[in-house]
């Protein structure tokens, strides 16, 4: 579905998928496109999810308001940015 679409694939494909789609010869299909600059840069944004996700009122979201909300997610991407 994503070669339909033009996307490439930015997580690579698992070893024992690859061995099977090669013993299936020609009917395994073409593999993926793999980017690994592209996963490089995937690798940091979901790191940055789990470190904003350490803190509680993030993770379960029980602000009401949105803007409340943001504001916590401000206030951790600062708390970050300044203990780097």
């Amino acid at each position: 579905m994503l070669r339909e679409r033009g996307i490439t694939a930015v997580i690579p494909q698992p070893s024992d998928q690859v061995r099977h789609r090669a013993r299936r010869g020609s009917a395994g299909g073409r593999p993926p496109a793999f980017d690994p600059i592209t996963y490089k840069g995937r690798n940091v944004i979901e790191r940055s999810f789990n470190d904003h996700k350490q803190w509680r009122g993030i993770a379960t979201r029980y602000d009401r308001l949105a803007t409340v909300y943001r504001g916590a997610v401000v206030l951790r991407a600062i708390t970050m940015w300044l203990t780097t």
